[in-house]
């Protein structure tokens, strides 16, 4: 995607494992494509909860030299911000300390039910110390009425609604929830006998850990002294899986795996189908790099033009949709990506790109490929058109920002400055990515949890498909 949204965040945690601390680090590392804006650690010292958290990447939040070297239990998150600011107190892991002791949590997605459980929680009396929605379920687990503080955990988590997971880190256990539709992955993992839980299998791979399943939609994964157990929290009969397709289409890393669909495949399959679908005259395919290249490629081989690199990336850049401002994000495109004039002058270009969201981003490039000398730019996306809000965890709450939810399909082309745009089907999208169980909401199908929060049911009907 030519960079215009800003994802959901990355958990890993780790249980009983000598060495926590840099296996967490390591973790969050290969998820920092899931978050830039914050890194967090949460771990066992001398019986307590201990954080160190801050701004920026892994490398600048987070000071492994200044922690004991005797952890073995830790959690942590890297973060983008969709309910809460860019501020110190929203920062993950964040900490509690509850009659059932010091807890710490991470969360990947968003409550569309928060304002309405907040608003209680501040009448019961309970003081928010930042504006995250993930705070919710801290309050919620120190109000419960439980004996213990896994039947708290799970007397609180049944009150959430929306797309999340959650790693919850105490004096004594780590736990793993997962929403009751498995919009927001979670994944369960071993090394030398000691599990983690993590948001994909490429922290697995990056850490030496083995792949054992995924956390399944409604469940509670628990880890302590006893070993693991898993409780199952909403009856699978009433949730229809619903995993987020976006996380295929463009967030995941393209060497993780999810529903045994390795994301690589998935977003080749796209391409095929994108160009079976939505043929194109040129000389050349170009994908925009990096989540777009396996698209291109399937793209390429159906077609049976050649692919090439006629855009390059500066990898001392991160994602541009990861910036919090508009303008950043525009300069953000600017540094990034520079066109290869030996491969698009005096020719016609197909580019393919996974996903068209805003459009600014897309424009940029349409532009670097004339600049560069491309005859002709002809834009062929990846995924239908993405028309209505996210409120599971991305962040495009506000729909007018929506080039489909603003233009049609021959306005958006002219915006963007193509010569001729063409997206992939929904019906393609679940040929590519393989039987039902999808989230497609964004692309206009029905949303799967209920919107309770007023801002978001607004946005909502607003966002009906054109």
């Amino acid at each position: 995607m030519s960079g215009e949204l800003r994802e959901e965040c990355g958990v890993y945690g780790v249980f009983r494992e000598p060495g926590a601390l840099s296996m967490t680090y390591q973790g969050l590392f290969a998820l920092q494509h899931r978050g830039q804006e914050a890194a967090g650690l949460a771990f066992l010292h001398d019986g307590d909860v201990v954080l160190q958290k801050g701004p920026g990447l892994v490398t600048e939040a987070l000071r492994l030299r200044e922690l004991p070297d005797d952890v073995d239990t830790a959690i942590g998150h890297v973060r983008y911000s969709t309910k809460g600011a860019s501020t110190p107190d929203n920062v993950q892991p964040l900490m509690a300390r509850t009659r059932f002791g010091p807890l710490a949590l991470g969360h990947n997605g968003t409550l569309t039910n928060q304002r309405v459980l907040k608003e209680e929680l501040e009448r019961r009396g309970a003081v928010f110390q930042s504006t995250s929605d993930s705070e919710v379920l801290a309050h919620l687990i120190a109000h419960a009425e439980a004996q213990s503080l896994i039947a708290a955990v799970e007397m609180a988590v049944k009150r959430l609604e929306g797309g999340f997971a959650y790693l919850v880190l105490t004096a004594t256990a780590m736990l793993g929830v997962r929403d009751p539709h498995g919009i927001r992955p979670l994944i369960l993992g071993e090394r030398d006998g000691h599990i983690i839980l993590t948001s994909e299998t490429c922290a697995l791979d990056a850490t030496g850990a083995r792949f054992v399943r995924e956390v399944e939609p409604g469940e509670m994964v628990v880890v302590d002294a006893g070993g693991v157990r898993s409780i199952r929290l909403w009856d699978p009969a009433d949730n229809a899986p619903a995993f987020c397709s976006f996380e295929m289409v463009y967030f995941a890393r393209p060497d993780s795996i999810f529903r045994d669909v390795g994301v690589h495949d998935a977003r080749r399959k796209l391409g095929r189908e994108l160009a079976r679908e939505h043929p194109a005259q040129g000389d050349v395919v170009v994908g925009v790099p990096d989540s777009s290249t396996p698209a291109a490629m399937g793209f390429s081989e159906v077609a049976g033009i050649r692919l090439d690199l006629g855009l390059v990336k500066n990898r001392y850049v991160g994602r541009t949709f990861i910036q919090p401002e508009a303008d950043m994000r525009e300069s953000g495109v600017s540094m990034k990506l520079s066109a290869v004039r030996s491969v698009v002058h005096g020719k016609n270009v197909i580019l393919v790109d996974d996903s068209l969201v805003r459009g600014t981003t897309s424009r940029h490039i349409v532009q670097l490929l004339r600049r560069a000398g491309a005859l002709s730019v002809h834009m062929r996306i990846a995924s239908p058109p993405y028309r209505r809000a996210c409120h599971y965890g991305i962040d495009t709450s506000r729909v007018s920002e929506l080039a489909a939810a603003r233009w049609d399909l021959d306005e958006t082309r002219r915006e963007v400055g193509a010569d001729s745009l063409q997206y992939l089907s929904e019906e393609g999208l679940e040929r590519a990515l393989g039987p039902g169980g999808w989230c497609m909401a964004c692309f206009g199908r029905p949303y799967p949890v209920p919107i309770d929060d007023l801002d978001a049911k607004e946005e909502a009907v607003h966002a009906a498909p054109r």
